[in-house]
């Protein structure tokens, strides 16, 4: 394990932006062409402790923010949505970084990362995706009908006002959300009690059931394979082998682009999970400085849209 990867959570700058009257929690740190960090479902900048500094190093202007109802942002009570969090990266990237952008997303945020590459293309300088999410949510279509039946009845419980808080609290104690990363992390050196509490503590918010029934019961969004072929920008798709939750013999919608030369490329990350960019950040790191760096997404390099 090198020095950048054990740099702490703390040690990133916590910064605040107004977004419709809700606090948004966001970090940037370096010089150059930016990017913009989107982390997935419970996760928050934090889950980029291992990234920034490396990427920074590199040269880049490395922007991570918290999704409203995630992290240290604002929990309201609302129906949460990929639209909502799509309008929050739309206007956080008018107001703080104005020029084309490589945006790089883990499970839900890779979708978002697809969403905003394909609807923005002008925001765009091209794309990472880390264990991409095919939804918000699963769609019924993906289930049989016992399971559609079963999954009624779990939204039905997640959203009751009383049943929802009940499976919240024993959702998101500890040693649960522990034994959650020992399903869909390969290392378990990379589960530390860092890790754990950066999940935990936001769930301490009044908030925080409503929000989680809210986004478990959301629609899923739109599918990767109505937005890849929008995409015109490079991508770089980073998959980590053992993930069980997004495994990797689902990528092959990412395979065949690479395989084609729609200036697309694909790497699966041996021994990392759901996460590779916390199991395995070295390789991580250095696959995405070196895409970057052959791409000319760099210093001055980059062209600004006409």
């Amino acid at each position: 394990m090198t020095t950048q990867q054990l740099i702490p959570t703390q040690s990133l700058e916590k910064l605040i932006w107004n977004w419709r009257g809700h606090p948004i929690q966001y970090t940037v740190m370096g010089e150059g062409k930016p990017l913009l960090l989107i982390h997935g479902f419970g996760a928050s900048i934090g889950h980029w402790r291992k990234n920034i500094p490396p990427l920074a190093e590199a040269g880049y202007r490395v922007f991570a923010l918290d999704l409203l109802g995630f992290g240290g942002s604002n929990k309201p009570v609302l129906n949460y949505t990929v639209e909502l969090w799509q309008q929050q990266l739309r206007d956080f990237w008018q107001e703080h970084i104005k020029e084309p952008t490589v945006f790089v997303g883990n499970s839900i945020g890779g979708l978002l990362t697809m969403i905003m590459m394909s609807e923005y293309p002008e925001m765009t300088a091209g794309g990472v995706l880390i264990n991409c999410a095919g939804g918000l949510n699963h769609r019924p279509e993906e289930f049989n009908f016992p399971l559609r039946l079963m999954m009624g009845m779990f939204t039905k419980i997640v959203g009751s006002p009383i049943t929802g808080k009940v499976l919240f609290n024993a959702i998101r104690q500890k040693e649960r959300i522990r034994n959650t990363l020992h399903q869909v992390y390969y290392d378990r050196n990379a589960i530390t009690d860092e890790l754990v509490d950066m999940l935990y503590q936001p769930s301490c918010d009044p908030n925080a059931p409503q929000v989680f029934a809210s986004i478990l019961t959301a629609p899923a969004g739109p599918k990767p394979s109505e937005l890849l072929p929008r995409i015109q920008h490079p991508l770089l798709i980073l998959w980590g082998e053992a993930d069980p939750w997004t495994p990797i013999q689902g990528a092959s919608l990412y395979q065949q682009r690479a395989k084609n030369g729609q200036d697309t490329e694909f790497h699966g990350i041996p021994k990392a999970g759901h996460c590779p960019h916390d199991e395995n950040p070295t390789v991580v790191n250095e696959l995405i400085i070196d895409w970057l760096k052959r791409h000319h997404i760099c210093r001055g390099l980059v062209k600004e849209p006409s």
